[in-house]
């Protein structure tokens, strides 16, 4: 193009120059370059858009999935931690009721005698109940609560004679979990099952002699000569040790009837050999006469009382409360001393 040479010519019918018609084309090649600029940028903001719509929204279902989630858990903190049986939804028809006494059994501990007996008595009282199976996992405890649902076991029986009862065992059913057991008419174990400890123990500890080589004395003062009983800081008394170890031959004596009351003739060997605090495995157990025979609570179900939908009638504690009383447990155990310094089992 020529120096000041006009792109468009300002007569009416004047032919445009070559370069006006290539300038003319570039404008519209431009123009159109921009249309599809624009178009690809619209087709992008919509794509960011819908991502972000997609986005939202799965904030929005990941939030509602949490918010149902911590109403679950809530939910499950009330029923005490575990969901209830499917079956208790459906229609009504007859069932094997199942109560756990699982732990040490002791008060305000979930196989405390209240709890238990609670879930026993639910289940031999609901109309649908066809059996009733009390599964035990248990090291035994405190010989008044084992005594507790002994008796309220043999209670329920007297007034549901038609009802079949079992004991199913599972790793353990040790103490007072075999005192328990005995009130069963027919008691169930796997062969590796430890059956037994039928005895009486009184734990504690002396400590007089750290006492005198830290260069310390105990000043326990008591209004009554025995009110100090087996205290762990003072010597031995053994006026208390002889009446100590008459409480424990009385609560064995105890102990023993209750078991020969239950299993009766079964019992295959004397009192020397099966009360004396040993444990024998399943197999072993049945040989003696201390279990009927080798089966799990599922087996008891289906083989014996021919129903194998199974119900849960173990009490619960809330979820909370649960937790508090494991760690309080767990104290205990760790600690073999009650008020004098001495504990039961």
């Amino acid at each position: 193009m020529e120096k000041n040479e006009p792109l468009f010519s300002d007569e009416p019918h004047a032919t445009p120059s070559p370069h006006a018609l290539e300038n003319r084309e570039w404008m519209k090649q431009l123009e159109a370059n921009r249309a599809q600029e624009r178009e690809v940028l619209e087709r992008l903001l919509l794509v960011n858009l819908n991502e972000q719509k997609k986005s939202r929204r799965g904030r929005n279902w990941f939030r509602l999935f949490i918010a149902g989630y911590l109403m679950l858990l809530l939910w499950l903190a009330h029923l005490g931690g575990d969901l209830p049986p499917m079956d208790q939804f459906s229609a009504k028809r007859k069932h094997v009721a199942v109560v756990h006494l699982h732990g040490v059994i002791m008060d305000e501990m979930p196989a405390s005698a209240e709890t238990v007996i609670k879930g026993l008595r639910e289940a031999f009282d609901h109309p649908d109940t066809e059996g009733v199976i009390l599964r035990i996992n248990s090291p035994g405890g405190s010989p008044v609560q084992a005594g507790q649902i002994y008796d309220e076991l043999t209670r329920l029986q007297k007034q549901h004679a038609e009802m079949p009862v079992y004991a199913a065992v599972e790793d353990l059913c040790a103490s007072g979990g075999y005192y328990v057991a005995a009130a069963a008419p027919k008691i169930y174990a796997d062969k590796a099952s430890l059956v037994g400890s039928i005895g009486v123990m009184m734990q504690g500890f002396g400590l007089q002699q750290t006492l005198e080589k830290l260069g310390m004395e105990s000043r326990m003062l008591t209004a009554g000569k025995h009110k100090g009983f087996l205290d762990p800081f003072s010597p031995v008394n053994p006026a208390e040790k002889q009446h100590a170890q008459g409480l424990l031959n009385r609560i064995h004596e105890q102990f023993i009837k209750a078991v020969e009351t239950g299993r009766g003739d079964r019992l295959k060997a004397g009192r020397e050999e099966l009360f004396q605090g040993l444990v024998w495995t399943g197999e072993e157990a049945v040989k003696l006469g201390l279990v009927d025979g080798l089966g799990s609570a599922s087996w008891i179900a289906r083989q014996l009382i021919k129903n194998e939908r199974m119900v849960d009638f173990t009490n619960k504690e809330d979820l909370l409360t649960r937790m508090s009383k494991g760690m309080a447990g767990a104290a205990l155990q760790a600690l073999p001393i009650g008020e004098s310094g001495w504990r039961w089992r």
